[in-house]
């Protein structure tokens, strides 16, 4: 992966965002994940990047405060991932007059959908992921190591741009960085390599790039519209999947688990365990990002291995 990074580098240092030279670049990042990444390249800089999401808030759902559009309006540099991601800044974002970087439209990221007719869905046509229509973008996509060193390439060269008292520590961050996924790939595949093929279910599609990097597969998607009350037919057909998969894992998310999934696992040899895939109670550190991946290769390896 060393000379895809090389030529990431080389390739954003050639269209960065220009900015005013400065001693700090205050960079925010709308969710977690992406301040990891940001953490991991700004290391020894002086200077932390912020995160707009607070801990257990979804990016599909946030409702922005006053103080968070100041924040937005206020941030050298935005980093977020997209409309599909992040529904609630578009318009926030037409009145910056700083830089901002969709990360969903940077080159090289590999990219997944969502199938039109997936099947790991129910064949209830009404069990399907509500956050994530049928053909439309995956944007869970810091999942994928190749789409990190990607994310952190870019990130140096435009920190390298604002900063060029450090731009030596930037790039050298980022090669560090690309280096690390390398050895992080191994320890992941090493984990799960003993549960791969052990049914499992999730509330959310939201860990496809994850799933396909390392050789799981969820067995189904039990997903609601928050606001809608499953009714007795389409409960009893989850459960239905459920029985017919035998023991099994029934993953949600921090911070609640849906009073649904206790319903739907009553009586039958089913675990409940969490993945948390946007790492939102982890400390911004310079290793947060491989904290994020390993915790969720372990959690999947908990819960699997004891089937």
């Amino acid at each position: 992966m060393s000379r895809l990074f090389a030529l990431s580098v080389a390739f954003f240092a050639s269209v960065v965002i220009a900015l005013p030279a400065q001693a700090e670049v205050r960079v925010l990042t709308s969710i977690k994940p992406l301040q990891l990444i940001a953490a991991a390249v700004q290391e020894g800089s002086g200077s932390a990047p912020e995160v707009l999401l607070p801990p257990g808030a979804s990016p599909h759902h946030y409702a922005l405060r006053p103080s968070d559009v100041r924040r937005v309006g206020d941030a050298d540099l935005v980093y977020w991932i997209g409309p599909d991601m992040e529904g609630f800044l578009p318009q926030v974002l037409k009145n910056r007059s700083k830089p901002t970087v969709k990360v969903e439209e940077l080159p090289g990221l590999h990219l997944r959908r969502f199938a039109a007719d997936s099947a790991s869905h129910a064949e209830d046509p009404d069990e399907h992921d509500h956050d994530h229509r049928p053909g439309s973008l995956d944007s869970h996509l810091w999942l994928s190591t190749v789409n990190a060193r990607v994310i952190a390439a870019r990130m140096a060269a435009d920190l390298s741009q604002a900063d060029p008292t450090n731009a030596a520590r930037y790039q050298s961050n980022a090669k560090l960085f690309d280096e690390r996924m390398d050895a992080l790939d191994g320890r992941i595949k090493a984990r799960v390599a003993g549960v791969a093929g052990k049914p499992y279910f999730v509330f959310h599609e939201g860990f496809d790039y994850f799933e396909d990097a390392y050789g799981l597969k969820h067995t189904g998607v039990f997903s609601v519209a928050a606001e809608v009350q499953p009714g007795a037919q389409h409960v009893a057909a989850m459960r239905a999947r459920l029985q017919e998969a035998g023991k099994s894992c029934v993953f949600s998310e921090p911070p609640a688990r849906p009073r649904l999934a206790e319903t739907l696992t009553a009586g039958l040899p089913v675990r409940l365990a969490e993945l948390d895939g946007l790492g939102g109670f982890n400390e911004a550190s310079p290793r947060g990002y491989e904290q994020l991946m390993e915790k969720l290769g372990n959690d999947f390896a908990g819960c699997l291995e004891q089937l």
